[in-house]
């Protein structure tokens, strides 16, 4: 008699994923855990306090771990700066949390409990890598930006070397970075305009750190980008005689489903149904795009001028104190904030929703045509899978530089003009025209011709056996077998 089959179960691979602190990176952190996790590896999220208040995410991470069992959380000890960073960037602060966490994480890594394969670290985490080459554990870096941003941090050491003049300093003078377009000094990452900030040096030591790394994962698909791409794997960013590391396109990844839909949020979706397809344009900019009454009322007056259908989301001014940046905003007073008799000159054509609507599913809707964004890369990425031609109005960070790969690279996007107007406003006149021009125009209908193929190459892209899908599953095939 045959002896029964023996089942050898092998133990599952476990993976450390290190964001940044800060909602936004852990967000996409999160994500890239799921796909991991779907894939049969342990994954571990390791979570930092953010030096700045942006509200408890004890509930978030508790939600998280409810939905997918094979994603746990440990939270580092909050850890004290000895001395303040000079700079007016909350970047510096960011680069100075993770460096001296990094004892907090060898302590963890050596506990019994991680034993991990791979560790996968935010770029402002770079300083991470010391601790990975002590414990001899292979380390990646997740870039939840796209290629074209990744180009220019490989090239920023050689931008560097070549002048001594910082970048803020050379005015509209171009800037040239392989496999990208040329773009003017004053669209780079604002935190990188001043050579003597604290912030300048953190992004210059972190884009020197990027080829320390095994690999990076990016937040995108080859065939968005493939001129970035390319000219990175031809090592035509990084410094001379210095290897370009392996770069895995694994994009794009979105968010799979949104937070718990609020009242707003349910109110908005409905409103949406009622609509024609393909008629309405969604204004949203992001968690930390706030702008004062001036600018709201300007916004609002392009609107009811244009005509045109629309949702926007209307968030409180920023506050004057520093300090709370990064707070949740209260719930704005729309009363104090909009023209008068606004809502109702517009009701039934235009929606205001406050602070917050579920934005890849209002992206999905098929009512919206449009949408006026602030260049986020995880929001430009929902707009591409749903297909919805963009409006770029950007507001900080490297949202100036995507701006001009949306526009001059890709094609997906029109800017609004007198965004980067030194204390100005972008002015009424200017909105309603741009959003006339995307919803009537022939070069509105052609955009959206464009932003249409993309999408169908973006959800190709992430198909059993698309590119994408293809890299993640070698990628993941090597760690098992490591």
């Amino acid at each position: 008699m045959a002896g029964a089959a023996i089942t050898v179960t092998m133990p599952r691979k476990t993976v450390v994923l290190y964001p940044s602190p800060g909602m936004g990176h852990l967000v996409s952190m999160i994500e890239l855990g799921k796909i991991f996790a779907a894939r049969h590896l342990a994954v571990t999220i390791v979570v930092v306090d953010p030096p700045f208040n942006t509200g408890a995410t004890g509930p978030f991470l508790a939600g998280v771990s409810a939905a997918n069992p094979s994603i746990s959380f440990h939270r580092l000890p909050p850890v004290k700066l000895l001395e303040p960073v000079e700079s007016k960037h909350q970047e510096a602060l960011t680069f100075e949390v993770a460096r001296v966490s990094n004892p907090h994480l060898r302590d963890f890594l050596l506990a019994g409990g991680a034993s991990p394969s791979v560790l996968v670290i935010d770029f402002f985490c770079s300083v991470a890598l010391d601790v990975a080459a002590e414990l001899d554990v292979p380390a990646y870096f997740f870039f939840t930006s796209g290629a074209a941003i990744l180009a220019f941090m490989l090239h920023l050491p050689v931008l560097h070397a070549q002048s001594a003049a910082s970048f803020r300093d050379m005015g509209e003078e171009m800037v040239h970075v392989p496999g990208n377009p040329s773009l003017p000094a004053t669209h780079l990452i604002l935190p990188i305009m001043d050579r003597d900030d604290a912030a300048y040096t953190g992004f210059l030591n972190m884009c020197g750190d990027l080829c320390r790394s095994q690999g990076i994962i990016v937040n995108t698909f080859r065939s968005l980008e493939p001129r970035a791409v390319d000219a990175i794997a031809a090592g035509l960013c990084a410094p001379s005689g210095v290897p370009a590391p392996p770069v895995h396109c694994i994009g794009p990844l979105v968010k799979q489903e949104e937070a718990a839909v609020s009242r707003g949020g349910v109110e908005c979706l409905a409103w949406l149904d009622t609509q024609p397809e393909a008629s309405v344009v969604f204004l949203c900019f992001g968690s930390l795009g706030r702008f004062g009454v001036r600018q709201t009322r300007e916004v609002a007056t392009g609107l009811e001028a244009s005509g045109q259908r629309f949702v926007w989301v209307v968030r409180s001014p920023p506050s004057d104190d520093p300090a709370k940046k990064y707070e949740t905003p209260p719930e704005p007073d729309l009363a104090a904030l909009l023209p008068e008799g606004f809502l109702e000159r517009t009701k039934g054509r235009g929606l205001v929703v406050k602070s917050w609507a579920p934005q890849r599913d209002v992206l999905a809707h098929g009512a919206v045509g449009a949408f006026v964004t602030h260049c986020g890369w995880n929001s430009v990425l929902e707009s591409v899978m749903a297909g919805v031609p963009m409006l770029a109005w950007p507001l900080y960070a490297g949202q100036r530089m995507i701006r001009v790969f949306l526009e001059d690279e890709l094609r997906l996007a029109v800017a609004v003009q007198g965004y980067d107007k030194e204390g100005g406003a972008v002015e009424a006149g200017e909105v309603a025209s741009k959003v006339r021009w995307m919803m009537d125009s022939d070069g509105g209908r052609a955009l959206r011709e464009r932003a249409q193929a993309a999408m169908r190459r973006a959800r190709e892209a992430v198909r059993e056996g698309g590119e994408s899908e293809v890299t993640l599953a070698r990628l993941v095939h090597a760690w098992t077998l490591a």
